[in-house]
């Protein structure tokens, strides 16, 4: 059947599972958004106020479910505004395709009218990008972009379709059902594409090699990151952990990987990691690092990082091993298929060299995460711990960036994979609302909360429209200090005090900019007020209405532990 190009586009979303598109029309996608209303029975399209809150609420969607998340935007500056939502989506791994409009092929190269070269601009921040100009090959670009986004490394990518493209015919050719499996009828391109990206190269002698390393190990500690929610090995990760009786680590990105109430997990690894994350990545003998990129976040100083110890390093992506930390092996491959085949050859109960130090370690905590916050006005962690408590243990938690993401990364107790979203990688602030509306969206029985800072709300709060608009029920917890928090606290402690424009002691009046939206909003200055003002929001949410918490909390309140910068990670401030 004969089909224009816009239809061939939705069509193979559709084919490819697509239930729901985040975006924002423009002159040059106008035949796509055409087609999107004509079929707008069989996929959903949610209009964003700005094209960054598409990448992130498809950014959102897709880490909430593994799922890849899809957007769109028209060309020139609606293209250009997908560009920090993209790189927040590749710096953590995040499977997008970002589709967007262009310019007729015969204007393309010659400066029209609100021309870019989008495949230019974001070729350092995709897996892999298209420019289609031949409608004959829309479909099948279509169905590469999938895989590439979701194969090996999960990642964004980007196909820019100019605007005569959409409106020239072709004949749709579904794909070939097998069964119950689709065929997809790959190209020779496409399967050197999924080939390259794939990352399976392991063999059964690096097996062999970390087998050896972990069973001669008398101190192991386990890193965890990101790359083990990704590839469905927390289970994995658990038998790994008990069975060499290891104390098990997390970056911001591996929050999740192992439930907090395991007798091995020790928390957050780093800059603002535990005193028993840190303590014991310093002092044992072999680090096994699964899934994680060794941030500087983490490592602060590479040259005094894990000095005791071996690294043995699991990851799906070559490029990652022995680019930040030096490793003695690895195995690069599939996190699950790894350390499954490591788990069939590491016998029971191996002998530990750590004899209570990990849990003396728990023990050290700065006194404002100890029950002396409950003498404060309104305490962060107060805040968080309530919040979890009204919520239940299927709430999705979503953050913006600041001194409130590491507060809900200590204190929120996450005890599954996907349910802790926040832009780790690229420190995204404004990924929050977009990102909860894509997770609430994606998952519309679960509860879902997005705890932020006043200064990154005031970056994405237009996006209240879009909540008011679709009757998106998840909850905004603002943790208002009126300062840029995190930068306050570095002014504070290596500046000498002198706060250069990080006071933001001005409007807006977040409650009634949530009530001019059409969503509840509620201000608490102490407990008592929060607690009441929680209530009416749990309420508001079970009516199908989002609410707004603003929480006065104390300007000079820190997120302690600390390292500070260019200091070993066992070099804390508590």
């Amino acid at each position: 059947m004969q089909y224009t190009g816009a239809r061939i586009l939705v069509e193979a979303l559709i084919e490819q599972g697509v239930d729901t598109v985040f975006g924002y029309p423009g002159g040059q996608v106008l035949f796509i958004y055409d087609e999107l209303y004509q079929q707008r029975d069989r996929i959903r399209h949610i209009l964003v106020s700005h094209e960054q809150h598409a990448a992130h609420a498809a950014d959102g969607y897709a880490r909430s479910t593994g799922k890849v998340g899809v957007c769109i935007a028209t060309s020139g500056p609606g293209a250009t505004n997908l560009v920090t939502g993209i790189a927040t989506a590749a710096m953590d791994s995040s499977p997008l395709v970002a589709i967007t409009g262009n310019v007729s092929t015969p204007l393309l190269g010659k400066d029209s009218f609100q021309e870019v070269d989008i495949a230019g601009i974001t070729m350092p921040i995709v897996k892999h990008n298209w420019i289609v100009k031949d409608v004959g090959e829309l479909a099948e670009v279509v169905r590469e972009a999938f895989l590439v986004a979701a194969s090996g490394r999960p990642g964004p990518v980007l196909i820019d379709i100019p605007k005569d493209i959409t409106t020239l015919t072709e004949e749709w050719v579904p794909l070939v059902q097998t069964g119950n499996s689709a065929d997809p009828i790959h190209s020779a391109r496409a399967r050197r594409l999924i080939q390259r990206l794939a990352g399976e190269t392991f063999t059964a002698a690096d097996i062999a090699r970390a087998v050896t390393m972990l069973r001669e190990a008398k101190r192991p500690v386990i890193y965890a990151g990101g790359g083990v929610i990704i590839s469905q090995a927390s289970g994995e990760l658990r038998q790994l952990a008990e069975r060499l009786h290891a104390p098990v680590s997390v970056s911001l990105m591996g929050i999740g990987a192992i439930p907090p109430e395991h007798p091995l997990y020790t928390g957050l690894l780093g800059m603002h990691g535990t005193v028993a994350s840190n303590r014991a990545v310093q002092q044992g003998d072999l680090l096994i690092a699964i899934g994680a990129r060794f941030s500087d976040r983490v490592t602060s100083r590479p040259d005094q990082f894990a000095r005791e110890a071996q690294v043995l390093h699991f990851d799906i992506d070559p490029a990652e091993i022995n680019k930040n930390v030096a490793a003695e092996a690895w195995v690069v491959g599939d996190i699950q298929k790894t350390l499954t085949q490591v788990l069939e050859q590491l016998p029971e109960g191996l002998e530990t060299a750590w004899k209570g130090d990990i849990e003396t370690w728990k023990t050290v905590v700065p006194q404002t995460h100890t029950q002396d916050f409950q003498k404060l006005a309104l305490h962060p962690r107060f805040i968080i711990e309530e919040t979890a408590q009204a919520l239940g243990s299927e709430a999705l938690v979503v953050t913006d960036v600041g001194q409130h993401q590491m507060w809900t990364a200590q204190f929120y107790p996450i005890n599954r994979p996907r349910t802790f979203l926040t832009s780790g990688g690229l420190g995204t602030m404004g990924f929050g609302l977009g990102a909860a509306e894509g997770a609430k969206i994606a998952n519309p029985d679960k509860p879902v909360v997005l705890f932020t800072g006043d200064g990154s709300f005031r970056m994405n709060c237009a996006e209240l429209a879009t909540l008011g608009a679709y009757g998106i029920p998840l909850l905004v917890v603002i943790c208002n200090n009126r300062v840029l928090g995190m930068v306050r606290q570095w002014q504070t402690l290596f500046y000498e005090g002198r706060y250069a424009e990080t006071t933001l002691d001005r409007p807006p009046d977040f409650v009634k900019l949530a009530e001019a939206y059409g969503i509840a909003g509620y201000r608490a200055g102490d407990a008592g007020a929060f607690m009441d003002a929680l209530g009416k929001a749990v309420q508001e949410l079970r009516r199908g209405r989002a609410a707004l918490i603003d929480a006065l909390i104390d300007p000079d309140e820190k997120v302690l532990p600390m390292v500070p910068g260019g200091k070993p990670i066992d070099e804390q401030i508590l």
